[in-house]
């Protein structure tokens, strides 16, 4: 059955979903991210905010009780049609899916030029993210994805005189989600935009006040881009406190249009091909594991006090790449690949911004980290270091490029 969209609204530019788990011990911290989008459509009534935000914090039923709560911001303000129900999975794929649907139908019935969906939880790279602790635990990064692609093919269906409205961009407010994977399939499902970072973050995270950097410069990309990694970049929490803490050490607004990631994905497969041929000889093995090991992976700092995380084998790509390319010990072949690749991957950066000395994380340097990471083991206790929980090799970007053969040469 065709759906319709009723009822007024007011035109908006920008239609902002915010996606929030809160069922962990982010609850209280990250849903600075919703008073935020208060905050910004109060000073901004062009932008609209769809929210499903699962939470145990005192809203619209006493603290301690784990529920969800869906409705719209604008004008500073809720909207009368506000949704409580029993805790959402929200690592569901068929619940973000309708997440995504709802958003676009809000879209379509403001009249908004653009939709962004900011996802906001704990987050594990190409292991996934959106972990729900009382339902599927981390969900696949292909899933996420997935799902978005499904919320546009649902709201397709059910709206055809608006099938051609897509999710635009994705904030990832969470960590270690600007990877080569994540960025392939969110291209995949039609996402034009992620603004990511490649290390852990800070919470609350990316500030929602991101969606006005995004709403000022809808018809220039690069702008929009470059205000979004200095407004993150730039934002300071815990001042009051004395702490003044940001919340990432590196930033970046990745280009997912479908020939760049296409060319990145051919470049990464013929760079791995080449490994692979080549890395039977000894000297060529131990050159690349010496090379990769030179670029140190992410979570940068050390915290005695838990458990090693364990994305050190998640290096940056195009300096992983560049050191590659540089290497006179390696065939002509696969430095000439390296090249390519490294060309591919940075005509994905729309803007970036690192820390040279991120505080927070012990002054650990990030002036390497520009772009997205790559999952690139030199060992095998590298590779899938939490499985089963958490599998960073389960995702097509892994597969289509051959990186579980090159593992299987290299680690």
């Amino acid at each position: 059955m065709v759906g319709t969209v009723t009822g007024e609204r007011r035109s908006r530019t920008l239609e902002f979903g915010i996606y929030r788990d809160g069922d962990n011990n982010l609850d209280g911290i990250q849903a600075a991210t919703i008073a935020q989008a208060a905050e910004v459509s109060a000073k901004n009534s062009a932008i609209e905010f769809t929210v499903e935000d699962t939470t145990a914090r005192r809203g619209f039923l006493p603290a301690h009780t784990l529920r969800t709560e869906s409705y719209t911001i604008a004008g500073g303000g809720l909207s009368s049609n506000v949704h409580v129900s029993s805790p959402h999975d929200m690592a569901d794929r068929e619940n973000l899916a309708v997440f995504v649907d709802r958003t676009l139908d809000n879209a379509e019935r403001a009249h908004a030029q653009a939709t962004w969906i900011d996802l906001v939880d704990h987050g594990g790279g190409d292991g996934g993210g959106l972990e729900a602790d009382h339902g599927s635990g981390i969900m696949r990064a292909d899933d996420i994805a997935g799902a978005i692609a499904d919320g546009v093919a649902l709201h397709a269906r059910e709206h055809p005189e608006d099938a051609g409205r897509t999710v635009d961009g994705v904030v990832a407010n969470q960590c270690l989600m600007a990877t080569e994977s994540f960025s392939y399939a969110l291209s995949g499902a039609g996402v034009r935009y992620l603004a990511a970072s490649p290390e852990t973050m800070l919470a609350p995270g990316v500030p929602t006040t991101v969606a006005s950097d995004i709403e000022r410069h809808l018809d220039d990309p690069l702008a929009m881009a470059r205000a979004v990694v200095h407004r993150t970049m730039s934002t300071r929490y815990g001042v009051a406190d004395g702490e003044a803490f940001g919340p990432a050490a590196a930033f970046d607004v990745i280009d997912l249009a479908p020939d760049k990631l296409a060319a990145m994905q051919r470049a990464v497969t013929t760079l791995d091909g080449e490994i692979v041929r080549s890395a039977h000889t000894r000297g060529v093995r131990t050159a690349i594991r010496e090379d990769a090991r030179a670029i140190e992976g992410m979570v940068r700092f050390t915290d005695v006090t838990h458990e090693p995380m364990p994305w050190r084998a998640d290096r940056p790509a195009i300096a992983l790449y560049d050191i590659l390319a540089s290497d006179g010990r390696l065939p002509v072949a696969i430095r000439r690949a390296a090249t390519a690749a490294s060309d591919a991957v940075s005509a994905t950066v729309l803007a970036h911004r690192e820390s040279g000395d991120f505080e927070p994380f012990g002054d650990a340097d990030y002036t390497d980290a520009v772009g997205p990471t790559v999952h690139f083991p030199v060992t095998a206790r590298q590779i899938d270091a939490w499985a089963p929980n958490l599998r960073e090799t389960d995702t097509a970007f892994y597969k289509t490029v051959g990186a579980d053969k090159l593992a299987r040469v290299i680690a």
